[in-house]
């Protein structure tokens, strides 16, 4: 005895192969341009540090060779250059022998970066260099100009919504085409005879997406973070339920002992077990002049533990504020201690070690960087372009799978919501919710799925 297939459920099997197919489509037509454009610049960014090494090389390094003289002259040598005055924020001591320090400093004026630094050779004083410097990497102005193209397009703050479109829809195309890809291409002979001859080129963008597929999902999930209300999400939803990176508690008022509650080991040096209130006073009018107190801070977090090149050093504005020296060294092994030092007693308060950061923390951390591609350096880099011209070439392909198989003058396809319309009442309230859900969690991706359905309802009146 034979089973009849169930034609109902056959249909709105068919009608949700309809509905991800459209859907992947519009995503391709419409948001295809965003993605390429973000693919390509990301890509150029990633292949461009040693370039700005080259570039900037007279401004990095130094040929002097001796004993490195103490911050605090390193520090006013680079004021005595200044032409405005400027807050000194950060100074990041020469890495290795041979490396400038960059005494950092706010500036408004400095486009794109809202900061500058000064090279201070750390053996002569010479000042090497002044320029605009951007982020925890500390690019120059040549990869700064390339990020916030990358970023915005070099547009402000509106130009955020490009980059935030392609990173929403991304994962979602990546879903899309691997589900096409599980089916077969399976589809109504009726309506998709006339392909066949486009099978091939079908094929390679099927096989160059699945290449890619995982890291489709890592730089849309990653992309995410950075952007402006899909991040500012993300950001609410990893504070409700814990998923925060530690950081040093920087307060000390809170501290009237000094111990750092549990932020602190006990059993690392430079533990304070009590708070000596004279030297406290004794100290109090160097914060009249904080150069000074630089190397007391650095020599501090040395002892507690702070043992990579590359760290930077953060003062404080104000007395009851700790400072804060971090490790920024994001290859790997990943070096990004971080502790906070009083400055009155060279005592360390509070610290972050990533060694017990919990699993998701550092998951985020590697997720990030290695999204920058300084993660596993070149390698990291090489894996990146790969990536990055695959996706530009998978773009292209679909453009031309597109321009080939085009509605000519007077035929019709199936708009998005008539495709919608023929799914089972279970299928149309999943997928309302699934879009409510996601237009909420991602704004960008909301407004652009109105604009979508939108044209579909042009189309489907007037075809």
């Amino acid at each position: 005895m034979s089973i009849k297939p169930n034609k109902t459920s056959e249909s709105s099997s068919n009608a949700m192969l309809l509905l991800i197919t459209r859907l992947h489509f519009y995503i391709g037509l419409f948001i295809g341009p965003f993605i390429f454009v973000a693919a390509l610049t990301g890509t150029i960014y990633v292949i461009t540090p040693q370039l700005e090494n080259v570039l900037y090389k007279d401004v990095l390094t130094t040929q002097s060779k001796g004993e490195s003289k103490p911050l605090a002259e390193q520090i006013a040598a680079a004021k005595s250059q200044l032409t405005s005055d400027l807050t000194l924020f950060a100074v990041r001591p020469a890495p290795e022998q041979g490396d400038t320090t960059r005494v950092m400093f706010l500036d408004k004026e400095a486009q794109l970066s809202g900061a500058r630094a000064l090279f201070v050779d750390p053996v002569t004083l010479e000042i090497k260099g002044n320029l605009p410097v951007y982020g925890t990497s500390g690019i120059l102005p040549f990869r700064t100009t390339l990020d916030f193209m990358h970023r915005q397009l070099l547009l402000g703050e509106a130009g955020r919504y490009y980059s935030e479109l392609a990173a929403s829809w991304l994962w979602i195309a990546a879903l899309g085409g691997l589900f096409l890809w599980y089916k077969g291409g399976k589809k109504n002979k009726a309506e998709f005879a006339n392909r066949t001859s486009h099978l091939r080129k079908r094929r390679k963008h099927y096989q160059v997406g699945l290449c890619l597929f995982i890291g489709l999902v890592f730089v849309s999930i990653t992309g995410l973070t950075w952007s402006k209300w899909a991040g500012a999400n993300i950001s609410t939803l990893r504070s409700s339920i814990g998923w925060v990176t530690p950081s040093v508690n920087q307060d000390l008022t809170a501290n009237v002992n000094h111990h750092a509650g549990s932020n602190m080991h006990e059993d690392h040096p430079n533990h304070a077990s009590h708070h000596p209130m004279t030297a406290k006073k004794h100290i109090t009018e160097k914060f009249e002049n904080v150069d000074i107190l630089f190397d007391g801070v650095l020599k501090a977090a040395r002892d507690a533990g702070i043992d990579a090149n590359k760290l930077e050093i953060r003062p404080s504005s104000t007395k009851d504020k700790a400072w804060r020296v971090s490790e920024i060294d994001r290859s790997w092994p990943t070096q990004v201690d971080s502790v906070a030092v009083d400055a009155s007693t060279m005592t360390v308060t509070s610290r972050a070690d990533f060694a017990n950061f919990p699993l998701v923390a550092k998951l985020i951390r590697w997720g990030i960087d290695a999204h920058m591609g300084v993660l596993f350096g070149v390698i990291n880099q090489i894996i990146l372009t790969l990536f990055g011209l695959s996706l530009c070439f998978m773009i292209i392909l679909g453009y031309k799978m597109w321009w080939i198989r085009r509605p000519q003058a007077g035929s019709t396809s199936k708009p998005l919501l008539q495709t919608w319309s023929k799914l089972s009442t279970l299928q149309k309230t999943l997928t309302l919710i699934i879009a409510i859900a996601l237009g909420i969690s991602m704004p960008v991706m909301g407004v652009s799925l109105l604009v979508f359905l939108l044209i579909d309802v042009v189309r489907w009146k007037y075809q």
